[in-house]
């Protein structure tokens, strides 16, 4: 049996679904890298809401997705962007994100890190008032028990004259952390609001800022995630890192060959890719917990079509990918999205995501994914 699906030309082609799923079982935490998985929400599809109403979530539903992805080792990179932080999903509703999943995390043992950032902050603001609002979300993620990621700022971004503003601000933030943070320099491939940070538009001037400010503080600093797309880039930082802290990838193109590493150090990952690629990231990596290197790169190397397809230009809709991809793999009951989110991406674009992730065996009912694909197809007045 066979499914059209349409391309990129205004046609169709047809596929034959995969029969079998990949074989993927729930194991404990990894030994040779710390690996977070940023997830994503799920929205309530009854909610009477609009792409301007606060954010109504399913928070059954998106507590049991952070489950399934504890349950395979992997730990949880909560209220990031992936979870549409500013893309749908205000700090209102992201502090009850972060306030339920860290309960969650610690009721089953769960590895977790909470983005910090800014976004209550909804206009124009003086460093002052970014410095503040970084303290009450800090406050917030280290009184509910998780660890800290500070994240990028829209408003810091725009506030900021000087690679000194950021260098006072993340100072004083970090004086006062009560535990190691993780930093998170997100590229405007991302969010074009973060254009030009750390001060500078030229990614060396603005490296060096980002590394001074970690050798200024190296107790207080975890580890840094980049997300800049840039395999070298990532690995000339990672090699400037003062001893102990650590790099976990962000680079949704090239990350299995940051994560295998070389002979000069490797990243650990914190990844928007690992929502859906869950088990079989996380089987990747038990592999590469033996030693083998081969293996992890043999598991690992395919999926990166998918995932360069997911955050293809304009990256920062790879959201809709994901919980596309989720919908399909029966992690929830929908396809509707936060802030409306759902209609980012066109109908030749599921159509291929679809193609992909069950050419990976992702979907753990084949038949299940290939039933929502031909229901998507119809609505779109596509019939079999």
């Amino acid at each position: 049996m066979t499914i059209q699906l349409p391309d990129f030309k205004g046609g169709f082609r047809a596929y034959e679904p995969r029969k079998e799923p990949f074989a993927a079982t729930p194991g404990t935490p990894f030994t040779s890298r710390t690996v977070f998985s940023a997830a994503h929400v799920v929205a309530d599809p009854f909610a009477d809401s609009t792409p301007d109403s606060p954010a109504a979530v399913d928070w059954d539903a998106t507590l049991a997705f952070r489950r399934h992805l504890w349950s395979h080792g992997l730990g949880v990179a909560e209220a990031m962007d992936t979870a549409q932080r500013g893309m749908g999903l205000d700090w209102a509703g992201a502090a009850e994100l972060i306030r339920r999943s860290a309960a969650e995390a610690t009721s089953v043992g769960g590895l977790i890190a909470c983005g910090v950032g800014t976004d209550q902050l909804t206009g124009p603001a003086t460093l002052d008032e970014v410095r503040a609002a970084y303290e009450e979300q800090l406050a917030l993620v280290e009184e509910s028990g998780a660890q800290a990621i500070l994240m990028a700022s829209r408003a810091l971004a725009a506030a900021a004259k000087s690679p000194e503003d950021y260098l006072e601000v993340y100072g004083h933030l970090l004086r006062q952390s009560a535990e190691p943070v993780v930093l998170h320099w997100l590229g405007p491939m991302f969010d074009p609001a973060l254009e030009g940070y750390w001060g500078s538009s030229d990614l060396d001037a603005a490296t060096d800022t980002f590394l001074e400010v970690i050798a200024a503080h190296p107790d207080k600093v975890d580890g840094i995630k980049v997300s800049l797309l840039e395999a070298q880039r990532e690995i000339d930082i990672r090699r400037r890192l003062p001893q102990g802290v650590r790099c976990y990838t962000g680079d949704d193109f090239n990350y299995p060959e940051l994560i295998a590493g070389d002979d000069q150090g490797f990243s650990h990952a914190l990844l928007g890719i690992f929502d859906p690629l869950g088990p079989l990231a996380a089987e990747a990596v038990r592999v590469l917990d033996t030693g083998d290197a081969k293996g992890f790169r043999e598991l690992l190397d395919p999926t990166v079509e998918l995932s360069r397809h997911l955050f293809q230009a304009p990256t920062r809709f790879y959201k809709t990918g994901v919980v596309f991809l989720a919908w399909l793999a029966g992690h929830q009951s929908h396809f509707t999205m936060v802030g409306g989110l759902q209609s980012a991406r066109s109908l030749p674009h599921f159509a291929r995501a679809y193609e992909l992730a069950d050419g990976l065996g992702l979907f753990p009912d084949p038949k299940l994914a290939e039933e929502r694909m031909k229901n998507l197809l119809s609505l779109y007045g596509v019939n079999q």
